[in-house]
């Protein structure tokens, strides 16, 4: 994508010594003549356009799949533990395929990089349509997630490369309400499909979709900067599968605490994740010496950067044990259906979706700590009041509850997003995209761990006590949540470090 190669040390540790006032004015020759060769403002629109509808589609699939679990267990006869494996391996293979994507979206022009995205997708969704047995369903559904992997960080890099930064709130504005509001979608729409017929439904509809998007993007989609013809380090790249992989699956598996048996526990793959993890790392530092890594973890030392790292990282453990814990007490607690749940819960991710715009706009006018700071106090707020719920709370309360606690989210995210990449040269965009994107996936696999954890082992104390099995999970049920309001009293504490870098009178596109 963009597409200069190293910058001198020297380059380096200015641009990190005064990271908080980082302008946005090319900083070198070859960040100049990149800016220079920008696409017209109306291609650069329809460039974002085309990438924002097309992630809107393939993280849409993503929780598509929740609600059909219990149909696909009766069709192919197998346990929820092994069904469960549809949504697990789709996170897991995001987390080992998105640490090459700095290196991939280097090497090839924009429109290989798409086409290679939405072919994979594309084909993933035709097999699963079309599965005869299980294993073929959970292959197509790993393919599916291998262009997911491409497109995400795809549409991060193109974005930080086409907008200026004065105009990035508002564009990743945008984005945010497409990558927010598609989750939110997914189990209501599968859940009208499973109501219309089969389970193929939910992916015969998504093809012809994504055909049609797939189509219009290979034919207008501009190719953006230059690339890069680096050879890429094998061990780096089976050091991070294993590091992030291993990571990921040990603490999922954590997660699932007693339910599951593991022929290898949980703790123990999780150490090993960590160790390769620290390999992986080691190996970067050496071949950043030849301008040459993997995952280029320079990125770091731009402290605006890690310090938006951090937030994000915090704020997605909070929101996905929310996520975890919200359907367990609607429909085990408070007894409503999977549909119903559904319903309940897409008002808040519409919310979310539809405040990103909002919140990019308010974000080029007042910066990242006017946003970021109250969206952590209310994030902290929301998820403290869910420590109350029982089981004569309404749902309505929950509805409430869930909206203000996506629209805490929309004020973090989006400035935070923002802020961090957008102290980076451009030739890192990729490599930033990158690590934000694998670091989700650990904090997500971190989060549910944690929060169901602490959720199963006070359901099993209070169980002990002689509580009823239903009070028993929602006392489990408090807890957890009360571990997510402590995740998000910490983030209040970071995001007081937060600061917003300056901008130039340089228009931008929008998409």
């Amino acid at each position: 994508m963009n597409r200069a190669t190293a910058t001198s040390t020297d380059e380096w540790q200015t641009a990190a010594s005064a990271p908080e006032t980082a302008d946005a004015r090319p900083s070198s020759p070859r960040q100049a003549d990149l800016a220079e060769r920008r696409p017209p403002s109306s291609d650069a629109a329809r460039v974002l356009r085309i990438l924002v509808l097309s992630t809107f589609v393939v993280i849409l699939n993503e929780t598509i799949m929740v609600n059909a679990i219990p149909r696909l267990m009766r069709e192919f006869s197998v346990a929820a533990t092994r069904a469960q494996w549809l949504s697990t391996a789709f996170m897991l293979t995001l987390a080992v395929v998105i640490p090459a994507t700095g290196w991939f979206l280097q090497r090839v022009t924009t429109r290989a990089a798409y086409a290679t995205a939405m072919g994979l997708f594309l084909t993933g969704t035709a097999l699963a349509a079309a599965a005869p047995t299980f294993a073929v369903l959970l292959a197509a559904r790993v393919v599916q997630a291998s262009g997911t992997a491409v497109m995400m960080p795809l549409l991060m890099t193109t974005l930080m490369t086409l907008v200026p930064v004065h105009d990035r709130g508002r564009v990743m504005g945008n984005v945010m309400l497409a990558m927010s509001v598609a989750p939110a979608m997914g189990p209501a729409v599968s859940g009208l499909l499973l109501q219309l017929g089969s389970w193929r439904l939910i992916f015969a509809v998504v093809l012809p979709v994504a055909a049609l998007v797939a189509t219009i993007g290979v034919r207008r989609l501009t190719n953006i900067g230059e690339t890069s013809a680096t050879r890429i380090d094998a061990s780096s790249v089976t050091l991070s599968a294993v590091g992030f992989g291993a990571l990921v699956y040990g603490l999922s598996g954590l997660g699932e605490g007693s339910r599951v048996t593991h022929v290898v526990p949980p703790a123990v793959v999780t150490a090993v994740g960590a160790i390769a993890l620290g390999a992986f790392t080691w190996r970067q530092l050496r071949l950043q010496r030849r301008g040459v890594p993997l995952l280029d973890l320079r990125t770091f030392t731009f402290r605006p950067f890690t310090i938006a790292l951090a937030v994000m990282c915090l704020a997605f453990m909070a929101m996905m044990g929310a996520m975890i814990l919200l359907p367990l007490y609607l429909q085990d607690v408070l007894r409503l259906s999977t549909l119903s749940t559904g319903l309940l819960l897409m008002p808040g991710g519409l919310a979310m979706g539809l405040l990103g715009p909002q919140v990019g706009r308010a974000f080029d006018r007042l910066g990242a700590p006017r946003l970021v700071i109250p969206g952590a106090v209310l994030l902290a707020v929301a998820l403290a009041l869910l420590t109350r719920v029982d089981v004569d709370t309404s749902s309505w309360f929950v509805l409430a509850d869930h909206v203000v606690l996506m629209g805490a989210l929309a004020l973090i995210f989006t400035p935070v997003f923002t802020s961090g990449l957008s102290v980076l040269p451009p030739h890192l965009y990729a490599h930033g995209s990158a690590i934000l994107g694998s670091l989700q996936q650990v904090a997500a696999a971190a989060g549910t761990a944690v929060v169901v954890s602490v959720m199963a082992a006070r359901a099993a104390s209070a169980s002990a006590a002689g509580a009823s099995p239903t009070r028993a999970l929602n006392t489990g049920l408090q807890w957890g949540f009360g571990v997510g309001a402590a995740l998000a009293a910490a983030v209040v504490l970071i995001a007081l470090a937060v600061r917003t870098p300056r901008t130039t009178g340089e228009p931008g596109p929008t998409p």
